[in-house]
């Protein structure tokens, strides 16, 4: 019997909730705020939020998928390192508490997921994922399932290093991806210029020449990580995801145009760059993909 899935997306302001039927189409959609507070009542706000979503299940035989940040325990059962936020959130089993067989991915890890069974990745063996917002997550995608290699740390492309001379950054990798275009580093990058992204595109938009200058720059470091991806892992597709991907062909196009330069295109073969399909909900619909990928290889 084909399974339902209900998928929630952990974030740092909402909490959203989506059930996916078993032929993969979204019946429901539940937001809530998170409430990182003393007294955890996100944790309540979660149950309520699946609770709501069981009510159009109708007896249909289900799973549950959570996306959160941080690293996820060996068997997808809770987060087990996520510090510095979400207090409670480390080593809490979701099965235990929602009396349900849950499942627990990194978010990035589940936007993947959304992709792979639903979206640009969907009947592909071999992608590699990005999504660049605040900072820069991935997952990769081997024989068509999602690798996350021993401590389940696999995946964290934004913590490779596109400058051996840059500063160390959060992970202790100096230069790394993330630094180099993720959001977290756009003040020190523009030398207090710009406070977000959208800011300096306006600028590069307009032709100011250090937005272009910057810009370009950031795009051209993201150009050598992906070459030195499809060099390590030979990926069929990457996908590209997160905020910053509103930039539209102001970032696809010059990517494009270094990717003619760095890439080894053996035999004329060459990666494809898409955009991520899902926006605001890939979270929730990664996390029910997750779950009923687990599940399909228990």
């Amino acid at each position: 019997m084909k399974y339902a899935a209900i998928g929630i997306d952990l974030g740092g302001t909402r909490i959203k909730g989506v059930l996916i039927d078993p032929d993969g189409n979204q019946i429901e959609q539940v937001y809530t705020p998170t409430e990182d507070s003393e007294g955890q009542p996100w944790k309540m706000a979660i149950k309520g939020t699946v609770d709501k979503l069981k009510e159009k299940l109708k007896g249909h035989p289900y799973v549950i998928g959570i996306s959160a940040p941080g690293i996820p325990d060996e068997k997808n059962e809770a987060i087990s390192f996520m510090p510095g936020r979400l207090q409670g959130l480390e080593g809490f089993i979701w099965t235990d508490y929602l009396h349900h067989k849950t499942y627990v991915a990194n978010d990035a890890i589940a936007a993947m997921a959304a992709e792979a069974r639903y979206g640009e990745a969907k009947g592909i063996r071999h992608a590699i994922m990005l999504t660049l917002g605040t900072g820069v997550g991935g997952a990769i995608l081997i024989d068509g399932r999602i690798y996350q290699g021993a401590f389940q740390k696999a995946g964290h492309l934004g913590h490779m290093t596109v400058d051996s001379e840059g500063e160390n950054d959060i992970c202790n990798l100096p230069g790394s991806l993330e630094d180099a275009i993720g959001n977290c580093s756009i003040g020190k990058r523009s030398l207090g210029k710009y406070a977000y992204t959208h800011q300096l595109l306006d600028d590069y938009r307009k032709g100011d020449h250090f937005a272009r200058w910057l810009w370009l720059s950031s795009v051209r470091k993201l150009s050598i990580a992906l070459a030195s991806l499809t060099n390590i892992l030979s990926p069929e597709k990457i996908i590209i995801g997160g905020g910053i991907t509103e930039a539209g062909k102001d970032l696809f196009e010059p990517l494009n145009s270094f990717m003619e330069m760095y890439e080894w295109r053996a035999g004329g073969e060459k990666v494809e760059i898409v955009k991520s399909r899902f926006g605001d909900l890939s979270g929730a619909i990664g996390a029910a993909g997750f779950a009923l990928m687990k599940e399909d290889h228990t």
